[in-house]
């Protein structure tokens, strides 16, 4: 993985720093008005950062108003049950 200046991790394109913004969002509970909402495209290395500032990307507000994200969520948690076994 590339290194940028502002020590984030890189991710090469939109549609893959939206997908981990997806996960990232599934993955962990994040307190109202915390955690990664956005992606952007950084000015100093050219890939792609998360960002908690800024507008809430389109892609993760639909999954949410959609009950997606929760959806996963609970997926996630039968899976690691039957993992347990």
């Amino acid at each position: 993985m590339d290194t940028c200046t502002t020590h984030k991790k890189c991710y090469p394109s939109k549609e893959v720093a939206e997908d981990v913004l997806i996960e990232t969002r599934t993955a962990f509970d994040f307190a109202a008005g915390y955690g990664p909402i956005a992606v952007y495209q950084c000015e100093e290395c050219g890939f792609f950062h998360l960002t908690s500032r800024g507008p809430m990307n389109e892609k993760l507000s639909q999954y949410l108003a959609e009950g997606k994200i929760q959806l996963q969520k609970e997926a996630d948690r039968w899976l690691g049950k039957f993992k347990k076994r």
